[in-house]
C-alpha cells in the first residue's frame, strides 16, 4: 500500500466507487465535511457510486438523499438510482432463497450461540445478516469455512457478518454496472475505496488497477490477498476526504 501522497495519475479519475461505514462515515455518522467533499466532486463532474453491504431498505433511500450518482447495496446484491432497482445477483425465488440464509444461520449460531441477527436484517433481500462486534478472527475464519462447506459465500466489515451466494461481491456488481453505464470509462478512470475485509474485491488490481484503502484498514491487512493501491493518512471519512483533496489537486 503506497502512501496517497506518492499516488500517480489521480488527475484521470471519473469515478469514484467507495465503501460507506468506516470509509465515508466517521463513528458511523455522515459529516459535513463529507458532504462538502460530495459537493467538490460534484462540481467536478466525478461521479460517486457507493458499495455498500448495507440493508436494500437501508440503500434505497441513501440513493435519494445523497448527491451521489447511484449506490449498490447487500455487497454486490442489488443496484439502485433514483427510482430505479435492479437485482444484480441470480435469485429466482427470494422467499426460498432467505430461508435457506436462516438456515445457514441458524447452523452458526449453534456452533457461536452468542452470534445476534443484525437489526436490518428484516429488510434484507440477497444475504442474511448478524453482528461482528465480540468476534474474534479464529472465529470469522470458522464460520466462512462453515459457510463454505455449505455452499454458501461469508464476508463480514467493521459493522457485520454477511452469509450470501458464493458469487456475490462488490467486485462483481460493480463490474455489471461499470459495463452497463460507463463502458466508456477506461479502468484507469475509476478508482474504488474501502476499509474493510468486505471491500478486498475491490482492491483486486486485475480487476481495479487504482485502489485506496482509508487508514483504518491497515487492522485488517494481515487478512487480505488484495490490498489496495494506496493508503491514506487518515482514518475513516477524514481519509475519504484527504484523497478527495488529492484528486481535485491533480487536476
Amino acid at each position: 500500500m503506497i502512501p496517497l501522497d506518492r499516488a500517480k495519475n489521480l488527475h484521470r479519475i471519473q469515478l469514484i466507487a467507495t465503501d460507506m461505514d468506516g470509509t465515508l462515515t466517521i463513528h458511523e455518522k455522515f459529516s459535513t465535511k463529507l458532504l462538502q467533499a460530495f459537493d467538490r466532486l460534484n462540481q467536478a463532474g466525478i461521479q460517486i457510486l457507493v458499495v455498500t453491504g448495507r440493508s436494500a431498505g437501508w440503500v434505497s433511500g441513501l440513493a435519494n438523499y445523497l448527491p451521489i450518482w447511484g449506490a449498490i447495496a447487500e455487497n454486490g446484491g442489488l443496484f439502485y438510482r433514483d427510482e430505479f432497482q435492479a437485482s444484480l445477483v441470480p435469485i429466482p425465488d427470494l422467499k426460498l432463497h432467505r430461508q435457506k440464509l436462516a438456515e445457514m444461520f441458524e447452523q452458526l449460531q449453534s456452533r457461536f450461540p452468542d452470534i445476534q441477527e443484525s437489526s436490518d436484517n428484516a429488510f434484507r433481500l440477497t444475504d442474511w445478516t448478524f453482528d461482528v462486534a465480540g468476534l474474534t478472527v479464529e472465529a470469522l475464519e470458522t464460520m466462512n469455512s462453515l459457510c463454505r462447506s455449505s455452499n454458501w459465500g461469508f464476508t463480514y466489515s467493521t459493522v457485520q457478518c454477511h452469509i450470501k451466494i458464493l458469487e456475490q461481491n462488490k467486485a462483481t456488481g460493480l463490474n455489471q454496472i461499470l459495463q452497463n453505464h460507463f463502458s466508456h470509462y477506461d479502468r484507469d478512470r475509476i478508482v474504488t475505496v474501502g476499509d474493510s475485509p468486505n471491500d478486498e474485491s475491490l482492491f483486486d488490481p486485475s480487476q481495479f488497477p487504482i485502489s485506496v484503502g482509508v487508514a483504518n484498514l491497515k487492522r485488517y491487512q494481515a487478512q487480505l490477498q488484495h490490498l489496495p493501491t494506496y493508503v491514506t493518512s487518515f482514518v475513516e471519512g477524514d481519509g475519504f476526504c484527504e484523497f478527495v483533496d488529492a484528486v481535485l489537486k491533480a487536476r
